[in-house]
């Protein structure tokens, strides 16, 4: 649907310019919903409204279907945006608020009445058609706005982290809502975040965005379990990084030496080929369990232990230096293994670190 090849975005000229986005290619594919994720400033916005038509690149092109969208003003390319403030009309009715593209378009009186009717059910906001927008919900002023983007159809909707003004359980009421427009309408969402969160649970594929790069893409499980490297490993949740030595790495899997001495496998990130050297070790919280009395992988002191009501967190300081944490699910009548100040020992299963060469 989207291809986006060697584009690059500086502002401003000579040694006061800056790069928002650094020689960037990426394809998406038809009715996808693929999420633009990274920290502020990493250029997932630069990005996004670069494909709206908002800012020409620097060098590059953008295609989408095969046709050259760079030569067409925002108004002219098959796109619609979503914006953080949803930028709806307080002095019309929800009603008209999603008419008010169609009417732009100067499509006929009786397609409006017909598609207005269509999205005000899509989004279920038949019932509030004749209120103005400032008499509803934030939640509810989203859906207008998410409305009155599909209406035109546009082949491609653009979504500038619409999510971040609601409350936490609203929040993740329309991460499903958003889900779910996507899938019945198949248009092709192109969503932007900072909310690994967000992006793991409604992304058919993901890409990592750092300094105005991309630095992996893939699906959620791939991002989450098998990232590429560091910075995408400690973007994407909570993770545990252990100094080791590389013994050998052929084929996906590593062999390595911990620093309390014992040898495992592991998975190995593309690069990490070869034997020799130190390479550094990502272990997610929840793939390790904690034992009693040095058994273990890595011996250490349990420091510190945290319960927040699904689970519970266990900060360990290892005999071999720096930290580790152990997250477990909390089960009904299960006693809590282990009390801060205990000598205890990690352990985690082959294959469930990823071994990052530094």
């Amino acid at each position: 649907m989207i291809e986006i090849a060697n584009v690059s975005k500086v502002f401003g000229e000579g040694q006061a310019g800056f790069t928002a986005l650094d020689d960037v290619s990426v394809t998406i594919q038809p009715n996808e919903f693929f999420t633009l994720l990274g920290p502020s400033g990493c250029g997932k916005t630069t990005l996004l409204r670069t494909i709206a038509g908002f800012h020409d690149p620097t060098s590059g092109s953008l295609l989408l279907d095969g046709e050259d969208l760079l030569p067409k003003p925002p108004h002219q390319r098959p796109v619609n945006t979503v914006f953080q403030n949803y930028a709806l009309f307080p002095h019309m009715t929800v009603a008209e608020n999603i008419a008010f593209g169609l009417e732009m378009l100067k499509r006929s009186r009786a397609e409006i009445r017909s598609t207005v009717g269509e999205m005000l059910e899509l989004v279920q906001m038949t019932p509030m058609a004749d209120r103005k927008t400032g008499q509803i919900s934030g939640g509810q002023q989203q859906r207008v706005a998410l409305a009155r983007a599909l209406a035109p159809r546009p082949r491609v909707l653009l979504l500038d982290e619409p999510l971040s003004a609601l409350d936490f359980k609203l929040r993740k009421d329309m991460q499903l809502e958003l889900k779910r427009l996507q899938h019945e309408t198949g248009i092709t969402f192109v969503f932007v975040t900072h909310d690994q969160e967000e992006a793991l649970a409604m992304s058919d594929r993901i890409a990592v965005m750092n300094a105005g790069t991309i630095r992996q893409i893939g699906s959620p499980r791939e991002i989450y379990d098998q990232p590429a490297e560091r910075f995408v490993a400690d973007f994407i949740g909570d993770t545990n990084f252990l100094q080791a030595d590389l013994l050998s790495a052929k084929g996906g899997a590593a062999s390595i030496r911990l620093g309390s001495g014992a040898e495992i496998t592991a998975r190995a990130a593309p690069g990490s080929g070869g034997a020799g050297g130190r390479v550094t070790l990502a272990v997610r919280p929840e793939h390790a369990v904690i034992n009693g009395a040095d058994s273990g992988l890595l011996p250490g002191s349990l420091r510190q232990v945290v319960y927040f009501g699904t689970g519970t967190q266990y900060h360990v300081d290892l005999d071999c230096g720096g930290s580790f944490v152990v997250r477990e699910q909390n089960q009904p009548g299960r006693e809590q293994p282990c009390q801060a100040g205990d000598r205890v020992g990690i352990a985690f299963a082959p294959g469930c670190g990823q071994v990052l060469r530094d």
